[in-house]
This record gives C-alpha cells, structure tokens and sequence, in this order.
C-alpha cells in the first residue's frame, strides 16, 4: 500500500463485490447490470429520508469522476420468458374500482439470467492512491454495505467492498470463474451506462421533480391533473467488451523433427469428432462432477436454445491466403465463448497434447502443439482490435443448409426462385450464428471461390449432411465484420467456416490525389486524358513503341477493331460528393470485360507499368502528386459485389436511338445489349435521369438490378475508356 509520506502515487483499485440472495437477475436490459444501475442501487442505499449525508454525497461525486469500471460477471443463461400482469397507474379510468382492476392490467414480458449465486459479480475501479483519494474510497466501501437491491424489486442483493494495489486485481480476477468485461473504444456490443461527473446531481433533481409531478390545473369548475416527467439521469454509454478465449494448435507429427501434418480439407468433420470425444473424455476424468455440463458445452448433448451461446467451438482452419495454398488443415483453433460454464483453461488443458495412433502399429502418428505462430488467424479476420473488418465474405468449407430441391431439368425461372429459397436459409443461418449485421448480397454455387478449394459434394456425410445441402457462400454486409465467421448447421462440425476478401488483385488500382489543389469534376476528361498519356510514356519501350493496354491502337498507329475491349480503364471518382475528384481508378481491360482474357505479357506490363504512376502533369490543371497505387479494399462501392448497382457518372449509348426512336426504350435496350457483350447477366433497366443535347447526343442515370450478385467494377457505354458510365453498389434487401 502507498501513502503520501513517501512521496508516491501508486495505482490502487476499488473492487466491489456483489451478491444475490437467488441465482436469477429480473433486470430490465443486457447482462451484466450497467455501472449507472449500480451507482443508482449505491445512492438508494446510503440516502435516508431522502438525503445524503456531506461525507456519502462527497464520496459519490468523487466516485462518479473516476473511468468506467472494470465488470466481471458469473456465466449466465437465459432463464423461460414468462408474462406478468400488474395494473396500470390509473385507476381514475375506472372510477377508482378497485373491482374492476382486472381491466387496466398490462402484461410485461420478464426473462431472468440464471447463474451461480455463489459467485459475485465484481466492479473494479481504479484511482490514484494519494491521501485524499484513499478516504474518498474508503467512505465508498462503507456506502457499498448499505446496498440492498440491484435491478427490479426482487433482485435482492448485498455487497461489500476492498482496496487493493492494482497488481492484485487480475490475480483476483482469474480466481473467480467469471466472464470480464472491459471498457472498449473497439468494442462492437451497444455499451452500458455509466456515471459521469454530474451523475449525482441529476439523481438529485430527478427525486426532487418526481416529489411534484403531478400537479392540478383548475379549469373553470373543473381540475384536471398535469403530469410533469422528471428529468433523465445524466450518464454517458461506454463500450465493454468480453472477447472469447481462442486457442490456437498445429498438427505437428511425431516423428520427422515435429514438421507440420496437413489432412485433407474434406476432414474437417472427421478430425473435429476425434478431437472433440478426446477431450471429453479427459475432461470428465477430471471434472466427474461436471459431466453434464461437459456433455452439453462440447458435444451439445442435451444443449437446449439458451446453451448456444456458450458451446465450444472447434475449427479445423485450412491453409489460405497465397495462390499456392493447398487449403489442406494443418491447425486448429478452439474457440471457448465467455459465458462458457468451464473454465477456459481448463478447455485448453483438455486439447493441448492430443494425440492421432494409427490403429494399426499402435504408434502416435500426430499430436495437437500450440501454435508457434499465428500469422494463418489473420486470414480469417482474427487479429488485433487495429486489424481493418471486411464486408465480404467467403466460404473456405461449405456450409450445411437445409435442402432446398432444384431440378436440373426445370425450367431457368424454377432454378432462380428454388435458389432464391436457399438464399433465404443463409440469412437464417446467420442469424442463428448471432450475427446480426443486415446483409447487402448473398450468392450460393457448389463450386469454391478460390482456385484451390473443393467443391461441396466433396464434403458430403450420408449420415449427417448430403451433397444437396452444401453450398459455398459469398456473402457481403452492410458494415465490416471481424472473424471468425462459422455459419449453417454444420459449424460445430468444421463446415461453414468463411475467410474475408480483403482486396482484390491488382488489377484494379487506386491512386489518391495528394496535391493540395482540388479538381473539379468538370476537370474529368482533361485529367483523365493526362492520366492516359502519362501511362503511355511509362510503358512506351526502347524503339518508341507502346503496347496496345495502354494506347488503344496497334502497332502500326491504327485504333483497336478487334471487337473486344484490350485497352484500360480509367475514371475519376467524387467519393465525398462534394463536386471534387479524391482518387483516381485504372483498371486492366480484363477486370471490366469478363469476356476478355488478358495474356500473361499483358498482366505483367499493368502491373509494372501502373503501379510506378506517380505524378501527372495536367496542363492548366498544374502538377498532380498522387498517392501510391493500391488495391481497391473489398468494402469499396466500386467493387460489390452487389444486386442493385447506379450510375456515379452517365452512361452515353453506344449506337445512336435513331431518328423518330423511343429514346428510352433504346437507352435500355442498348445497356443491357452492353451488359451481356462485357460478360454480365442480364439486368432490370431504371432510367432515372435522360439528357438529350442539341445534337441529338444522349447521357443517362440509370440503375440497374441483377438476379444474382455480380462483382465491379462496372463501366459501360461509348466513353466507359474515359470515365463515363462507372456504376456503384446500391444497398438493397434479396
């Protein structure tokens, strides 16, 4: 402990401790009970006749100044919904009858949280431990003891608190089995409430106003009663955060100097079964008396709906995130959620170690290590609270979904509404999985989405899961999340684990414009011509030439009339909407043309030639320093993929509608020819804004909707080389 006398200021920690007299919580809102709730139930309890006293009043605004506490809570289940029925504040509405009562009852649903009433639930302050702090603190301890209620008015509850160096709190912490929550500026929950400098005082006005809310107002032979609402308590919401317990092994073998084991990708099931059965049955060795717990936690027996959220789960991840990667399992990663009722620690106790013997010698072929690195989570969205979420996401193993029949020989119209129907199964499964984050896209097809992954027939179990319930999924959100994801009814099993789409190749760069000058968009066509020049001076070669990627002609000085798109793309886009160009795009031909296939001479010269762009001299418009060329992020509105897509710059036809024409039909017609020349489906046309000039020129906006989700960049029409008719995502529900 520390005092003045020596002239230092150490850390110290006011922890409270809170019991309930019955292992259930009635409280309305989220567990663990809000700070403010606590500082609401500790003003109650030292208030007497509805005053406090100097040195109560003093310790409480000191205690309303110090950060949001740390809150450790026991492991809690949802308790069954129940409905009860109390009368309304107004029995003026029946003339007072108290016969009659029945009639202004009102139901309100109430779901306990069930837990171990032998364990507390702990708030943990910390403050400097100087003279003055130290008394504060202790007249806290002594207020803590008059508490009598935390939540509704059956909550009963005592508590009593301690002072305690700062050191001693997370050994405190580990020796209670309970769940820590700490206040987070990353974390993803709602927040709670917690005091602030004012708190007490607003309590104090809000008693004082409740005293006078109803007042009688005289009119004519008449009183009518006014009611006033108080004034709401000052608090401020903080964000908590109770992030899992995750335990990373490798598969390493026995022999061969401990070298990594890969096991076939369609395994996963397999090898998630035979590690599970291990480590319960190490578990229930040493934990006999918690058996039944062990069975539902781990293998879900007997697990009913309030268990999901506290079932362990294991992850076979394959190797991804290079083009050579063989998506073959080589690690594990047990997840242990933080309302688990086992100890963490003992969960990773139960699978360090295991071993796999061939039944055959009897020897130990493999046994599961800890992970010497964790580089692999990263490609599954696990890192740091700095690592950037991603809004798409992609199945690695397939997901199980409920069978939903398409026939081969049915009609296409039959085909879309049956995939349409398995459509609607992914959102369920994700919010079965908890995630809750509304979706923009979902496409479901049996082939992988990586040119290594495995089809999913391949992971077809008769007795468990057929091959028509497995699909592989791409799913896009509205914001970013963070992994891991694991979604369908196989994700306790190893399948439906997703792995974000980070980025896209490089063939589609972004270069940010750096120059403090800004470019109006009427500057577009003046930039974007600059821009063309300068790619072609970077690729022209030693005899003079310049490739046709970046010039558009052949060799001899003659346009391209191959029919084809073979040259790049460029745009410049106002991503604040503000009439001023922020980046620039340039893209291969091949990643805007689905049709064209560009040669490996071809990738090799954009890359190398696009990616050493960095200044332009653009005339009247002075020297440009822009940033360095980078992917497009996954969560860009150039990319999707997405079903509605708009116009960020018009769309110009590329044949004329023709004298005495429909000019809209032609408009739509000549997209959607466009569309399907590029490689796309065919989409639904809405003209939302037509320009015609003097001339007879045309310019369009337009949105255009596909039956399936399709991936940007989108850029059609006649000047699609120079900017013109660039599409953007547009959120919509499927």
């Amino acid at each position: 402990m520390t005092s003045e006398m020596d002239g230092l200021i150490m850390n110290r920690a006011l922890l409270l401790s809170i019991y309930f007299h019955d292992g259930r919580y009635y409280g309305v809102g989220d567990w663990p009970p809000a700070p403010a709730r606590l500082f609401q139930a500790l003003v109650a309890g030292a208030a007497r006749g509805g005053k406090l006293t100097y040195d109560d009043k003093m310790a409480l605004e000191w205690l309303e100044t110090l950060k949001a506490p740390m809150i450790a809570a026991p492991a809690v289940r949802h308790g069954q919904t129940f409905r009860n029925y109390v009368p309304d504040n107004d029995l003026d509405a029946i003339g007072c009858d108290l016969k009659q009562i029945a009639g202004i009852r009102t139901g309100k649903s109430i779901q306990p949280h069930i837990f171990d009433l032998h364990i507390p639930l702990l708030f943990v302050w910390t403050f400097n431990g100087n003279k003055d702090s130290e008394g504060k603190a202790r007249s806290v301890c002594k207020i803590v003891e008059r508490l009598y209620q935390l939540g509704r008015g059956v909550d009963m509850a005592w508590a009593y608190a301690e002072l305690l160096d700062i050191d001693d709190i997370e050994n405190c912490l580990t020796r209670h089995r309970c769940v820590v929550y700490r206040p987070s500026e990353n974390a993803t929950g709602e927040g709670l409430l917690s005091p602030q400098k004012g708190s007490l005082a607003s309590l104090e006005r809000r008693f004082e106003a409740n005293k006078s809310r109803f007042t009688l107002i005289r009119k004519g032979r008449r009183y009518q009663t006014h009611f006033s609402p108080p004034p709401k308590p000052l608090f401020t919401k903080v964000a908590y955060d109770a992030p899992p317990r995750r335990f990373l092994f490798e598969i390493r073998a026995a022999t061969n100097e401990g070298s990594f084991v890969a096991l076939p990708c369609t395994q996963a099931q397999t090898l998630v079964v035979a590690l599970r059965n291990k480590a319960v049955v190490r578990l229930q060795e040493a934990l006999a008396d918690d058996a039944g717990k062990i069975d539902r936690v781990l293998i879900g027996r007997g697990a009913k709906e309030a268990d999901k959220a506290t079932r362990v789960q294991i992850i076979p991840l394959p190797s991804i995130g290079h083009s050579h990667a063989d998506c073959a399992i080589r690690r594990i990663l047990v997840e242990v959620p933080p309302n688990c009722p086992l100890r963490a620690d003992d969960i990773e106790w139960a699978f360090s170690g295991l071993e796999n013997i061939d039944p055959a010698t009897g020897e130990i072929v493999w046994n599961l290590i800890h992970a010497r690195e964790e580089g692999m989570l990263d490609h599954y969205g696990i890192g740091s609270s700095e690592q950037v979420s991603s809004r798409v996401w992609r199945t690695v193993t397939p997901v199980a979904l409920p069978v939903v029949r398409i026939g081969c020989r049915t009609s296409g119209g039959k085909r879309l509404r049956g995939q349409a129907k398995t459509i609607r199964t992914v959102a369920q499964a994700l919010r079965h999985a908890g995630i809750a984050m509304p979706v923009e896209s979902v496409r479901v097809q049996r082939e992988p989405f990586d040119s290594n992954g495995i089809r999913a027939e391949e992971f077809a179990m008769p007795e468990r899961f057929v091959a028509r319930g497995l699909y592989h999924v791409e799913a896009v959100f509205a914001k970013g999340l963070r992994g891991p994801l694991v979604i369908g009814n196989g994700r306790y099993l190893g399948l439906g684990l997703m792995a974000p789409r980070k980025s896209v190749s490089n063939d589609v760069l972004m270069y940010s414009i750096v120059s403090e000058r800004s470019i109006d968009v009427a500057d577009t066509k003046p930039l974007l011509q600059t821009v063309r020049r300068a790619l072609m001076s970077l690729s022209r070669d030693n005899n003079g030439d310049v490739p046709k990627l970046f010039s558009g002609h052949e060799r001899q000085g003659s346009p391209a009339r191959s029919g084809g798109h073979e040259h790049i793309f460029l745009a410049a886009d106002d991503t604040n909407e503000d009439g001023c160009i922020d980046r620039l795009i340039v893209a291969a031909p091949w990643a805007c043309d689905h049709t064209t296939k560009g040669s490996r001479e071809d990738r090799a010269c954009f890359d190398r030639v696009a990616t050493t762009l960095t200044n332009v001299r653009a005339g009247r418009l002075g020297v440009l320093a822009l940033g360095p060329a980078s992917a497009l992020m996954s969560d860009d509105p150039l990319l999707g993929p997405a079903y509605m897509w708009k116009s960020r710059t018009s769309y110009r036809p590329t044949r004329h509608a023709g004298r005495g024409k429909d000019i809209d039909a032609a408009i739509v017609l000549d997209i959607v020819a466009e569309c399907q020349r590029r490689g796309f489906p065919k989409p639904e046309v809405k003209l939302v804004e037509l320009n015609v000039g003097p001339n007879g020129g045309v310019d369009a906006r337009v949105h255009l909707r596909f039956a399936l989700a399709v991936e940007g960049p989108i850029m059609l029409g006649r000047d699609s080389h120079r900017g013109g008719g660039l599409f953007a995502t547009s959120i919509t529900s499927h």
